[in-house]
């Protein structure tokens, strides 16, 4: 007999080594951009197409917030711009 298991569903964002990710409101980017005078360009990059974002389900224009444990400081906070690709 041939029976079809139905294959468990995996979030990325599940997996230890993927820090924490968030998108930004509107309101939190332009806070963001002023705190640090930059505008979106100016961020680095994330692609539309990686596999965090579109589970994120982030679109080109977003800023997404990366929140990393650091030995160093702690908590370290980073933003990418949402880019097409």
């Amino acid at each position: 007999m041939d029976k079809k298991t139905p294959q468990k569903e995996f979030s990325i964002m599940n997996h230890i080594l993927v820090p924490k990710h968030e998108v930004l409101s509107s309101e939190e980017a332009k806070n963001i951009l002023e705190t640090y005078r930059v505008k979106p360009h100016q961020l680095p990059y994330i692609l539309s197409s990686d596999p965090v974002v579109k589970e994120l389900g982030a679109k080109p224009g977003d800023i997404i917030k990366i929140t990393r444990k650091s030995d160093v400081s702690g908590i370290a906070y980073y933003y990418r711009y949402v880019i097409e690709g």
